[in-house]
C-alpha cells in the first residue's frame, strides 16, 4: 500500500507533470518528423534517379563520341565509367550499347520514344516504378566485347570500371570494348 501512496503522489506533484508532457512532446515530435520523411523520401529517390540517368546519358554520349573519333586502326582509348545504378550493356550481336533502369523518376513519357542526339530514350511503366531505357545504335559498326560478337553486362558498383576501346579496323569498321 505504501509504494501506491508513493506512486500517486509522484503523478500528483509537478515533476510527474514535467515527465508525462515531456513523453508526449517527444512522441509528437516523433510522429512529425516521421510524416516529413514519408513525404521527402520518395522526392528524394525520384530526383536520385534523374540525376543517374542524365549522368548515364552524358556517359552514353561520351562513349558515342569516342568511337565516332577513335581514328585509325590499332587506336585504343580508355574510359572510366560510373555505374550507381542499372546496367550498360555492350551488346556486339546487334552492334549497340544500352543503358537500362528501374527507377522511381519518369524521365520520358511512356511508351513514346524520344531522341537525344544518337541515343533513343523509352520509358516503361512497370508497377510503381519505371523501366528507362537509353539505347545507342551502331549499324554502320561491327561492335564486339573482347574480341567476340557477344552481350557483356556491366552492373552497378561502388567503384568505377576502365573501358578499353579498340579500332580493329576493317569494313564495316570493328571497335572491340573490353572492361578491365
Amino acid at each position: 500500500m505504501r509504494k501506491r501512496g508513493k506512486s500517486r503522489r509522484f503523478l500528483d506533484s509537478k515533476l510527474g507533470q514535467v515527465w508525462i508532457e515531456t513523453v508526449i512532446y517527444t512522441l509528437i515530435a516523433f510522429v512529425m518528423i516521421g510524416l516529413v520523411l514519408a513525404y521527402a523520401k520518395p522526392k528524394i529517390e525520384e530526383l536520385q534517379d534523374r540525376t543517374i540517368i542524365e549522368q548515364s546519358l552524358s556517359m552514353l554520349k561520351d562513349i558515342d563520341n569516342t568511337i565516332l573519333t577513335m581514328g585509325g586502326a590499332g587506336n585504343q582509348r580508355y574510359f572510366s565509367l560510373e555505374i550507381k545504378k542499372g546496367d550498360l550493356k555492350i551488346d556486339g550481336v546487334s552492334d549497340r550499347l544500352v543503358f537500362e533502369m528501374n527507377s522511381k523518376y519518369l524521365y520520358s513519357e511512356p511508351g513514346r520514344q524520344l531522341m537525344d542526339g544518337n541515343i533513343v530514350i523509352n520509358t516503361a511503366k512497370s508497377g510503381s516504378t519505371n523501366f528507362v531505357n537509353l539505347t545507342r545504335n551502331y549499324p554502320d559498326y561491327n561492335i564486339s566485347y573482347n574480341g567476340l560478337n557477344q552481350i557483356k553486362t556491366i552492373s552497378q558498383s561502388a567503384t568505377s570500371y576502365n573501358l578499353a576501346i579498340t579500332n580493329k579496323g576493317g569494313s564495316p569498321l570493328n571497335i572491340d570494348m573490353v572492361v578491365t
